[in-house]
This record gives C-alpha cells, structure tokens and sequence, in this order.
C-alpha cells in the first residue's frame, strides 16, 4: 500500500522527479564507467606484461618502448642492430628473450616479425591451421580474423608503417597458416611472421638465419647459409640483393626479456644505456607510472560524479520538502483517517527511495552503454576492448548502497516533518 501510494506521488511531481533522476542517473553512470574502466584497464595492462621483466629497445622514451613493444599502441623508439641485440640476448642472466620487429600493417593490424615463443608467452593456441614455418607465412590473432572474415590459406598484401594507408608491398604476399584463439591479450589483435620476413620486405632479407628459444644461431653458421644463398640465388636481382645483406645490417625493434637474476633489474638500465646506443625498460615500472597518471584522471572524475550526486541528493531533499508543505493537509487527512505516524514517515522515505533505485538502474545501464560506445573507439585506435557486461560486485554494490544513503538523508528531514505534524492546527489553517 505505501510503495503504490509513493510510486502515484512520484508520478504527480513529473518536473522534480525528472530533474532528481536526470542527476543521479548522471552521477551513477559516470562513477560505474570510471570503475568499470579502471577495472578492465589495469587487468588488461597487467595480463600483457606477465612474464615480461624488461624491454630492449633503441634509446628514447621509456613509457613509449613499453606502450610500442607490450602493448602495441605506440609508435617504436626506434630499431636496433640484432647483432647488438644478441650480445645481451645470450646474457646468462636472461632466461628467455623474444625478439619483435614492427615496420608493416594489413588495414591497421601491426604485422609482427618474431619467433613462435611469442604466442606462447601469451597462451595463445591454435584455433585452425598451423604455427608460421617459412618466409611471409602469417599466423592471425583472433579478432582480426574475426573482424576482417580471414581465414586459413587466405593470402593478403602488406602495407608500410604503423597505420593503414602506407605503400602497399605488391611483391611480397603473405599467407595465413593459421588462427590462433582468443586471449583478451594485445596477440588478438596482431599478425604475427617470422623475422626474415620482414627483413625481406625492407631490403634485409637473409635466409640464413632464424632467431629461436636459444636466441641465435653461431656467426660461423650465420656466414655459410649467407654464402650458400648468395650462391644458390645468384642468377636472380632481387636474391642478389638480399644475399650481400650482412648480420650487422639486420635490425630489429624490441626483445622481451625474462631475467633469471632479479639483480638484473636494477643493475642492466644504466649498465645498456651507459655503453649502447639501447635502453631497456621495466614494464612494471613503466605501467605503475601510467597507472599513477591515468589514476588522477580518474579520481577527479569519480570526485565530479560524487559532487552530482550531492547535487541530486540535495534536489531530492528540496523536491520532497516542497511536496510536504503542499501535502500538508492531505497528510493531516490521512492521520484523521487512521494513518499512524510512522506511515507517514515511510511514505516520505519510500519516496525518496525508489527515486534513488530507479536513478541507479538507469544509471547502471547508462554506464554500460558508455562503456559499450569506448570500447568500440578503443577498438578501432587503440587495438583494445572492454566488456560492458562485466558485474563489480563488490565496488557497484558499495554504489548502491551509497546511493540509497543518500536517498535516505535526503528524505530525513521532511520525513521527521511528516511524523511530527500538529493535525489540529493543520487543520484549523485549512
């Protein structure tokens, strides 16, 4: 009977519970977007530098090596000598090193030279087809595969650089081998070959060698296949070309690297960039640097959408005590009709109540759909989704529960009004 009578009340004022909805609906979709975000934005970082303890690459910015080389959202420092590279790759401190090389794209996705180490760095698995074995084989992150329609033995052009739009290498087809699984990691969304291949694409493609789990093959190895291609190769221009290409002009981008001495950690960062034209960074390091700075956007924002729901707390208080100075003497009626005092006062609350719960429902909804619109732009710019149908429990019940207070201070003051009314003397102003 009293959540009938409060839900006809809240109709009868449309202006003030507009008003009141429109500002709580506003604060509790931007604080859900802002936990939601955090959320999946910190797991997501985190889940991509397991297993990654530092990052070589050419000298710059240490936040942009990591951004470019982890993440794939960047653009690279710079290349590297792989000879330079491998002299810190066969390091006994380091237990595994998987080399990366970036210069070509297929209508936006990075096309990545490494070794098959790299998908299982991330888990990835084979959903169809096999793992890349020779020259301009490609194996497919799922999402491409999934939004681009590709599929196994299909073949496709590469483009120069970063983004879409680069001069397209006609004389270079690549061909899928295979599809890998999705991951909810940065390999969705990336083409991965070996390194030959893009060397081969940029004028340095040498046969000879192929970078594995023990890093590199012996230089001594590295001079006879060169020598073996220069000769098995030498009536065609192109493989000419290629074969006079030495080891010290092959470069590459990035080496991921896991340490098997944690002192490494401190000591390589000034150790590299005091003797090479290299740095290395610490993703942990790096991403705590990002995490600090996306995490003042975030709070001065969580801090706006508290301040709207004061707002709506206050709009709430101001509507419901209005109502009662006009509802006065229905009240009053009510009492002389057999409504006890406490039926009063939990109407006023109730009142304020479904406003609060109706407000935060639409809230809820308001941020996924919020979320939902991000996703797709990230998507697009940055390689990266968010899953709007992800419940936090424990942060959006807080919420809620936060939301209800204010409901209920809110409708204090004009239920204590309601509970305390002089019947007689409301009566007789009448």
């Amino acid at each position: 009977m009293i959540a009938k009578t409060a839900l006809k009340n809240i109709r009868y004022r449309p202006l003030n519970t507009a008003l009141s909805l429109v500002l709580l609906t506003a604060s509790v979709a931007i604080i859900s977007l802002l936990l939601l975000l955090q959320n999946q934005f910190e797991k997501k970082f985190s889940d991509n530098i397991d297993g990654i303890d530092l990052v070589l690459g050419a000298k710059g910015s240490p936040l942009q090596l990591i951004l470019s080389s982890v993440y794939q959202m960047d653009a690279p420092t710079g290349n590297i000598p792989l000879d330079s590279a491998q002299v810190w790759m066969k390091n006994p401190f380091v237990q595994s090193a998987i080399p990366l090389s970036f210069g070509d794209n297929y209508r936006g996705f990075k096309i990545v030279g490494t070794t098959p180490e790299y998908s299982q760095k991330y888990g990835a698995t084979l959903l169809s087809g096999t793992m890349f074995q020779k020259d301009f084989e490609v194996v497919v992150g799922n999402a491409i595969a999934e939004k681009l329609g590709l599929k196994v033995g299909q073949k496709f052009l590469g483009s120069h650089g970063d983004v879409e739009g680069g001069e397209v290498h006609e004389d270079h087809p690549y061909v899928i081998t295979g599809i890998l699984k999705p991951t909810g990691k940065v390999i969705d969304n990336l083409i991965l070959s070996n390194l030959s291949s893009v060397w081969a694409v940029h004028g340095s493609h040498d046969h000879s060698e192929e970078v594995t789990d023990d890093h590199v093959h012996s230089e001594a190895c590295n001079h006879e296949h060169e020598h073996s291609d220069a000769h098995d190769h030498n009536h065609s221009d192109q493989s000419s070309e290629t074969a006079h290409a030495q080891p010290e002009t092959r470069e590459i981008t990035a080496v991921l690297l896991k340490m098997r001495n944690k002192m490494a950690l401190v000591t390589w960062p000034r150790l590299i960039a005091a003797n090479t034209n290299m740095q290395v960074a610490s993703p942990a390091v790096e991403v705590n640097r990002l995490f600090t700075l996306f995490g003042v956007g975030i709070q001065a924002l969580q801090y706006l959408a508290y301040g709207i729901m004061l707002i709506s707390g206050i709009s709430i208080f101001i509507a419901l005590y209005n109502t009662l100075k006009e509802r006065k003497y229905e009240f009053a009626l009510m009492r002389i009709s057999g409504a006890g005092r406490f039926h009063l006062l939990k109407l006023i609350v109730f009142e304020s109540l479904f406003l609060c719960v109706i407000g935060f429902v639409f809230g809820i909804i308001s941020g996924r759909i919020a979320l939902y619109v991000i996703s797709g732009i990230a998507s697009d710019e940055y390689k990266m989704t968010f899953s709007p149908l992800e419940v936090l429990w424990e942060e959006e019940g807080l919420l809620f529960l936060l939301t209800i207070f204010t409901g209920f201070i809110a409708a204090l003051v004009p239920a204590i009004k309601a509970y305390s009314l002089n019947i007689s003397k409301t009566l007789a102003n009448a």
